[in-house]
């Protein structure tokens, strides 16, 4: 499990993108664990007991991680947090799944103190890092929410969850180019990672300007990645929010392969003729 300073950084922008980021991670790891069901005595198996050999037909008792693994699936996640404390505390990964209940529960001091208790015990983790990091993000500390990202990556270079995480970290320090540099290694890694189901929502950012060119970029990865309607919804955020124009599109040509689409001209109608 793992994921929970603007624009500067898009105070909340980029805090809710690399929360929601985070949430990327977490679900990951959620899915993941609730493809692993509590082991159970197979029923076959039973049906071949005679009645001259007793059996005892109990299902095996998951340990407490298995249960706070479980409990997380289910998004019940105090239940899980109290399952986790009763799993030997000498792992890194109880620790960082209780991060992350945490995280999911809005509450970040204590998910950052589970986070460094992880990494305690696994300093190189890239799950952990990137999780610390998004705590910062929400803190609004963009540049230790930058360390973490490229320590994360120090780890797993191939990350395109964490690439994307500094990217809009870089962004939220009003450092555009290179954010944009690092969301483009994202994309080249995950084509999907701008895509709205699985990427950083961005909300109720502090100001319209940041909130404006953190929209921007994302139509830019969305547009690279050839998800044009993603792009769309991204550009129209942008452009109701003042960062860009309709002739600045016109320019861009990482939108150049958008201009014949029909939503995209429409786009550029309404905001011609509002």
């Amino acid at each position: 499990m793992n994921k929970l300073e603007g624009l500067r950084r898009l105070p909340l922008v980029a805090a809710c993108a690399a929360l929601a980021a985070v949430s990327i991670s977490v679900q990951a790891e959620v899915q993941t664990l609730s493809q692993n069901p509590i082991p159970q005595v197979p029923y076959e198996s039973a049906a071949k007991h005679t009645q001259a050999e007793p059996l005892a037909i109990s299902q095996v008792q998951p340990t407490p991680e298995q249960l706070g693994d479980a409990l997380m699936g289910h998004k019940r996640y105090q239940a899980a947090i109290e399952a986790y404390k009763k799993a030997p505390l000498d792992s890194a990964e109880v620790w960082n799944k209780m991060g992350i209940a945490y995280q999911l529960m809005l509450d970040p001091e204590d998910a950052a103190a589970c986070y460094r208790k992880s990494l305690k015990l696994d300093r190189r983790n890239a799950n952990v890092l990137n999780n610390l990091g998004t705590i910062f993000d929400a803190q609004k500390r963009y540049h230790d929410a930058e360390g973490m990202y490229r320590a994360a990556l120090r780890s797993n270079p191939g990350s395109a969850v964490v690439l994307k995480n500094l990217g809009t970290a870089l962004l939220a320090e009003h450092k555009y180019k290179k954010g944009w540099a690092v969301y483009k290694e994202a994309l080249a890694i995950d084509p999907h990672i701008f895509d709205q189901q699985t990427g950083p929502k961005v909300q109720d950012p502090a100001s319209l300007q940041d909130r404006g060119a953190m929209n921007y970029y994302m139509a830019k990865g969305c547009a690279r990645a050839g998800m044009t309607d993603c792009a769309i919804n991204y550009l129209r955020l942008a452009l109701n929010e003042g960062f860009t124009n309709p002739r600045k599109l016109a320019e861009d040509s990482e939108f150049a392969g958008m201009r014949e689409s029909p939503a995209f001209q429409e786009l550029m109608r309404v905001q011609k003729n509002p």
